[in-house]
């Protein structure tokens, strides 16, 4: 991991990170990879980069763009306030996993809810993803809610 970099995500690193959230079971049923890229895709990305509470982070090794996450700060009066750091999306390129980027790209996350002087960091994990949720416990998150989702 010598050229390993942290970066906001260019609109040229779209196509990596969606072909990342699709290289799994739950993904590849939610996910569009083609070329050229769906363009729901592209609205997304310029949502996300217009606002400043939103960072959506790519790890880069060289310019292979091998892991990704998404990272919003979310005001709140709950808590006195409290500000929040949410992340999701979280995906690492298959040939990465179990290399330790995961645990440097979550020091990586905390470190910016930190500075932006969040209280909390909170994220969402689908219930069948077990090693996931493993690794979030071995990390110092701690599963105290219930959550529920509404498709629409």
């Amino acid at each position: 991991m010598e050229h390993i970099e942290f970066r906001s995500a260019r609109l040229a690193d779209i196509s990596a990170i969606v072909a990342m959230l699709a290289d799994d079971p739950l993904g590849s049923q939610r996910e569009i990879v083609r070329t050229p890229l769906d363009g729901r895709y592209v609205a997304a990305f310029e949502a996300i980069d217009a606002d400043a509470n939103q960072h959506l982070m790519v790890v880069t090794d060289n310019d292979e763009v091998i892991g990704t996450l998404q990272l919003t700060f979310i005001p709140g009066i709950a808590r006195m306030g409290a500000w929040r750091g949410q992340i999701e999306a979280v995906r690492i390129a298959a040939h990465r996993r179990d290399s330790g980027l995961g645990q440097k790209m979550f020091e990586w996350a905390i470190a910016q809810c930190r500075a932006r002087g969040c209280n909390l960091v909170q994220l969402t994990t689908d219930k069948t993803r077990a090693d996931a949720h493993r690794f979030y416990d071995k990390l110092g998150f701690i599963a105290s809610h219930e959550g529920y989702k509404l498709a629409l």
